[in-house]
């Protein structure tokens, strides 16, 4: 079954986070079972109550929703975040709570810091996809506390995430068994070595994407 604004369980805005909390207004009360959300590229999406209630007050361990949250869509599988500049690790941290969410694109957040991987990591647990391209303030520190969240993982961009090095390779291939697929393109601290340990670590791993990594143009393919 489809709608006008496409597959049903999927929703993609085309405008601010206005009419995203006007939706989830009009459930409070009832889960809305949406599986897919886009909200890529709303630059205007911030910390307000249409993503969180209280992000900067006191933590509730089980926080319950109090108006129009993102924490209503329980059902979620699949969410991007893309480009969603003005997000904070506070506002992920207390929005991003998930247990069986699968796909998750954080990618082109500039404020995302290891304190916001780390708390994405705890509240979504389950991650078989993960993008964080661009995420230029993430460091192999938030990865080492991060990466035993993500047993699942199967595919992952780090592309153009500057600050990460072979340290943080050593922690994926230690924790994400399952891993298949990473981009690693334009990581500068990174080596062509560490690639290669990785990939005889998990030879599982099928495609690493790894352009200009330490100065080099290698794309591995097997």
């Amino acid at each position: 079954m489809q709608g006008p604004g496409g597959p049903a369980g999927v929703a993609e805005p085309r405008h601010g986070g206005r009419e995203l909390a006007q939706a989830l207004r009009s459930v409070h009360g009832a889960p809305l079972r949406l599986e897919s959300l886009s909200l890529a590229f709303c630059s205007s999406l911030k910390p307000s109550p249409e993503l969180e209630h209280q992000a900067s007050g006191p933590k509730d361990p089980s926080p319950e929703p109090q108006g129009p949250s993102l924490l209503t869509l329980q059902a979620l599988q699949e969410l991007d975040l893309t480009a969603c500049s003005k997000l904070t690790d506070a506002s992920l941290a207390k929005v991003l709570q998930f247990p069986q969410l699968r796909q998750l694109s954080l990618s082109l957040l500039p404020a995302l810091t290891d304190m916001g991987l780390v708390a994405v990591a705890r509240g979504c647990p389950s991650l078989e996809r993960l993008a964080l391209s661009h995420c230029s303030c993430l460091s192999d520190e938030g990865w080492a506390q991060a990466a035993s969240s993500w047993p699942r993982l199967q595919h992952l961009n780090l592309s153009s995430c500057s600050q990460l090095t072979e340290q943080t390779l050593d922690t994926i291939g230690q924790a994400c068994k399952q891993l298949r697929v990473l981009d690693v393109a334009m990581c500068s601290g990174i080596n062509v070595a560490a690639v290669r340990r990785l990939q005889a670590q998990l030879p599982q791993v099928t495609c690493v994407q790894s352009r200009f990594v330490g100065g080099a143009d290698l794309t591995l393919t097997l």
